[in-house]
């Protein structure tokens, strides 16, 4: 018995050993290429973490804030940033988190990223800005407004996240995800399963574009890189949105900005029209557009098309 015990606890740290070894493999390869280097950029020091971003152009500001995922960049912007840099000083950061920036092992709320975009503006920018955001990340934008407006001019969303999603709250099933993918080895093997080079070849394909066809092979290799970036401890924020710890109900705060808002809709992202629908049934004055033949990154998929919408909206 005492010598079945003893091989099974040498199997099993020898196992363990091999998942570590494995992992460090996999975080070190998969950023060799460098498709995301920082020396384009500067580092705004923030009491959580170092935050990457770049400025280009002149003129009044604009702030590019893509959606949040560890597998997210300020690279969801590169096809929209030399055009509208003609015309705006354009500001685009790596989420806490995300990309270039710092991930620290941590729990990611709403509110975090509330105070951070709130901190980006007040002491980088240091004027009202416009903003520009995707998915997720527009919660913290109508937070962030709702809470100082005096830091923002106008809002426009490209798929804003399902109101009803934004309500959802950690949950007993939510919480064992975000315990397992805390973990040392296992969470980290099992991100690495997560985010896996097929697993976001599937997301570019199926739920960012329409048309798979589109899809650029550089693409799916910066986010692949993004998301191992700093030694793949982007599993704590992909632990943190899927626990639903970014959620927040934004209801009241969307209902109450008087700010300018635009929302940029795909036409096949899922329950496009019901988005619509929700976020102007709560301010009126909110303006819908639909882009056709895209879902989810419209920026990538249709650029030219996204950028004259964009253009548009802060020159009316």
């Amino acid at each position: 018995m005492k010598n079945k015990l003893k091989t099974g606890a040498i199997l099993t740290t020898t196992a363990v050993g091999l998942l570590h070894v494995l992992n460090k493999c996999i975080s070190a390869v998969s950023t060799l290429k460098d498709l995301l280097p920082s020396s384009d950029g500067r580092y705004f020091t923030w009491r959580f973490g170092k935050v990457y971003y770049e400025k280009t152009g002149t003129g009044s500001p604009l702030l590019l804030i893509h959606d949040l995922s560890p597998y997210a960049s300020s690279y969801e912007w590169s096809l929209l940033r030399q055009k509208l840099s003609k015309t705006h000083t354009v500001y685009t950061l790596d989420l806490l988190g995300c990309g270039r920036s710092d991930k620290p092992n941590m729990t990611y709320t709403n509110y975090l990223y509330v105070q951070l975009i709130s901190d980006f503006i007040e002491k980088v920018i240091t004027e009202k800005t416009d903003v520009v955001v995707t998915g997720l990340s527009s919660s913290f934008v109508v937070m962030a407004c709702g809470n100082n407006p005096d830091l923002f001019n106008k809002l426009l969303m490209i798929n804003p996240e399902n109101l009803v999603e934004l309500a959802s709250i950690p949950g007993k099933r939510s919480k064992m995800t975000k315990f397992l993918m805390d973990m040392p080895i296992i969470g980290t093997t099992l991100y690495h399963i997560l985010s896996s080079r097929d697993n976001i070849e599937y997301l570019f394909t199926e739920k960012y574009f329409y048309n798979p066809f589109r899809v650029k092979s550089k693409q799916i290799q910066v986010y692949y890189e993004s998301a191992h970036k700093g030694d793949s401890c982007g599993k704590y924020l992909l632990s943190s949105i899927n626990g639903n710890y970014v959620n927040i109900n934004i209801s009241n705060a969307l209902k109450n900005i008087n700010n300018s808002i635009f929302v940029l809709l795909g036409t096949h992202y899922e329950n496009a029209k019901l988005i619509a629908d929700s976020y102007t049934k709560m301010n009126p004055a909110i303006e819908t557009v639909f882009l056709d033949d895209t879902k989810f990154l419209p920026q990538l998929e249709a650029p030219e098309l996204t950028c004259s919408n964009i253009t548009l909206f802060l020159e009316s």
